[in-house]
């Protein structure tokens, strides 16, 4: 059976864990790793578990201890030319990737890495690169869009595609303009390489989700301009004034900022 678990969700750090009896696959690597490694304790898993990494973009908090994983597991790292040219760049990641583990998978291709089949498209984001995942594995489909500034057409058939969807629910756009951030911040925001609102995050769920989705799980929210509890209302009026019902069409759940997430089962 295919599991998830989210080691935690936003800009203090990005991580999460896909795997089968057999198999496990990271997903960024923005927590620390002594952290990451009690997360891997506390709910009885093995750091062991994780045979290979792929990354969406090159900003610290999803790559910062990238290097120190693959080092100490020897374990190969996926993502785009660019993004591994970032993390390289990158002073936040003390410990680089080792170039015998530095490994692409460009956008719009698929891999099959171990008993995940991974597909890799583009989101758009002011990093080096940046993209998003549509994961196979065990008869389920997964997807993960984090970091992203717009829901575009390239994205939007791997959404419809997904039995589990983790999608970006940044800010609510009123604590944002209302906000202590000076103004090219929250230009940068707002902009079509920034970060999904809650609205924007409702409306693609609307625009794209079909009877395949059985779990969305909202990621990666503003500490200083969101609450899970505005960002999960705020999605679910969206979603009912489209006669789609968060826990009768399918489950809604926020991604905790700072703790883990889980586990969850997916069927």
């Amino acid at each position: 059976m295919l599991k998830f678990i989210s080691f935690g969700s936003g800009s203090s750090g990005n991580c999460y864990f896909l795997y089968t009896d057999n198999d496990g696959l990271l997903i960024d690597a923005g927590v620390g790793i002594r952290t990451l490694k009690k997360y891997f304790r506390d709910y009885g898993l093995q750091m062991q578990q994780v045979r290979q990494i792929v990354i969406t973009h090159d900003h610290a908090d999803h790559v910062k201890s990238v290097g120190n994983i693959s080092r100490e597991l020897d374990i190969p790292v996926y993502t785009t030319r660019e993004v591994h040219e970032g993390i390289f760049r990158n002073y936040c990641v003390s410990r680089k990737v080792e170039a015998h583990n530095a490994h692409s998978i460009e956008r719009g291709t698929k891999r099959q890495l171990g008993q995940f089949s991974v597909t890799s498209f583009k989101v758009p984001h002011d990093s080096a690169d940046c993209v998003g995942y549509f994961i196979e594995a065990e008869g389920v489909s997964f997807c993960i869009v984090t970091d992203v500034g717009e829901v575009t057409d390239e994205i939007k058939p791997f959404i419809s595609r997904a039995n589990y969807l983790v999608l970006e629910a940044n800010h609510d756009e009123e604590m944002l303009r209302n906000g202590p951030y000076p103004q090219h911040l929250k230009t940068r925001i707002l902009g079509p390489q920034g970060h999904l609102s809650n609205t924007k995050c409702g409306e693609a769920l609307v625009e794209n989700a079909t009877v395949n989705l059985k779990c969305v799980w909202l990621c990666h929210l503003s500490e200083e301009n969101n609450h899970p509890e505005l960002a999960r209302k705020t999605v679910e009026a969206i979603l009912r004034n489209s006669g789609i019902v968060a826990g009768k069409d399918f489950k809604l759940e926020v991604l905790k900022r700072k703790t883990p997430t889980g586990i969850y089962e997916l069927e």
